[in-house]
């Protein structure tokens, strides 16, 4: 049982705050929920009978939160080159709500983007867990989102450069330069 003004989780939501305990009347059924107040001023009434079911959890705390950001500054680990197959294993790790596995996939998914690109549901993946992850470093953190978003590019920055360094060599902007100037007369210049 959590208590008014618990940090919570609430997997594939990200973390809140249990704003008040109530208890509804819908459908002819008395229930008591939680009512959560979630990033982006979104509220959600969670029955209290199911939230150990659905997955609620307590927010990590500080020493736990330094973990999970140095899961940004490992290598990526191995997915399935099939598409599908590899929306489905990370749709997994997302839905368990474990948040090591959640920066797995916000690491492996930005790893990727930077190396050739992510197809559109991927993308929506990705930035769907970065929002769990932020949401959930910031309060354990007790930081500001803009900080803790900024931590999390740099750190996936930094190991990518790491680990792939003639691909983010590659993926500069001097590769776009034009060494020489032809003119359309087609006479040089």
């Amino acid at each position: 049982m959590f208590n008014v003004g618990d940090k919570i989780v609430y997997p594939m939501h990200g973390a809140g705050t249990i704003e008040a305990i109530e208890e509804k009347d819908i459908l002819g059924e008395k229930q008591a929920y939680y009512i959560l107040k979630m990033p982006g001023e979104v509220k959600a009434m969670v029955p209290v009978s199911k939230a150990e079911d659905i997955g609620i959890r307590n927010i990590i705390d500080k020493e736990t939160a330094g973990k999970v950001i140095s899961v940004l500054e490992e290598n990526s680990t191995e997915m399935s080159m099939n598409w599908s197959k590899r929306y489905r294993d990370n749709m997994e790790k997302m839905k368990s709500g474990d948040i090591y596995e959640i920066a797995d996939v916000v690491r492996n998914l930005s790893f990727k983007q930077k190396e050739k690109g992510l197809s559109t549901g991927e993308k929506k993946m990705l930035v769907n867990a970065k929002q769990i992850l932020v949401s959930e470093l910031v309060l354990a953190e007790h930081s500001s989102k803009d900080y803790i978003e900024n931590l999390v590019e740099n750190k996936i920055s930094t190991s990518f450069a790491e680990f792939n360094p003639d691909i983010a060599v590659k993926g500069t902007h001097t590769e776009n330069i034009v060494k020489k100037f032809i003119p359309f007369n087609g006479t040089e210049a």
